[in-house]
């Protein structure tokens, strides 16, 4: 057993080494923040949208980085997961996006202001949290990629694959069915329909109309119906 001024040593001689570990640490800690932050892409306009991001309370749904409450979907890898395209249509009208089922207020954003945003959650997305969020182990469709068509168009990356999969790449639960064999169920005519106006070909369809211009269409249409 310890005398008394033995146990008093001990618990100095603890307590300063502790306390010195603890700085020693913290001291790391900051000095790694610049590397794992990626502060040198940290732009004004990634900061503007943080601004907006607090203003708008969007924690008050949303979390990210793990804080923030939990009615709406995580955003720390959102830029990673959906990408600008999908982002953008969501702050510009998030009902349309999913018709009758996000209740996220439409906060009637300016184009720079959504940009802005765009680039919070990029610059989020890029930031080094030793793995967090971990990444879903999903089921991997049988189609390799490299048996898809080439000359594949940007918006499949952008837009389609935030709802739909397509080699066993993108959304695997939907709310968008599998794009594979697309073009061996559906005639070029059904998809260019579709395309212009879902809601037209198919009334009550989670499908939303994107808009999109001729080119685009065309552009898709030409791919889809090769996905046999």
């Amino acid at each position: 057993m310890l005398s008394k001024k033995s146990a008093r040593t001990f618990f100095i001689a603890g307590t300063v080494i502790t306390f010195g570990c603890f700085i020693v640490l913290t001291i790391d800690t900051f000095k790694k923040i610049p590397a794992q932050t990626n502060q040198h892409n940290l732009s004004e306009s990634a900061i503007r949208g943080k601004h907006l991001f607090d203003q708008n309370n969007c924690m008050g749904c949303h979390t990210i980085m793990g804080e923030g409450a939990y009615y709406a979907p995580e955003l720390t890898k959102t830029y990673e997961k959906r990408g600008a395209k999908f982002i953008e249509m969501m702050l510009t009208d998030p009902e349309k996006m999913f018709p009758g089922k996000r209740k996220m207020v439409k906060y009637n954003f300016t184009a720079q202001e959504k940009q802005d945003l765009i680039a919070f959650l990029k610059w989020v997305g890029e930031i080094d949290l030793n793995g967090f969020p971990p990444k879903p182990d999903l089921q991997v469709s049988q189609q390799s990629v490299s048996n898809l068509p080439g000359n594949q168009p940007s918006i499949i990356q952008d837009m389609c694959m935030s709802c739909h999969s397509l080699g066993g790449q993108g959304s695997q639960e939907g709310p968008g069915p599998a794009l594979d064999g697309v073009g061996s169920k559906y005639g070029v005519e059904y998809l260019r329909r579709w395309l212009s106006n879902p809601e037209e070909v198919k009334p009550g369809t989670e499908m939303p109309n994107l808009e999109l211009d001729k080119e685009t269409i065309d552009e898709l249409v030409s791919y889809l119906s090769k996905l046999k």
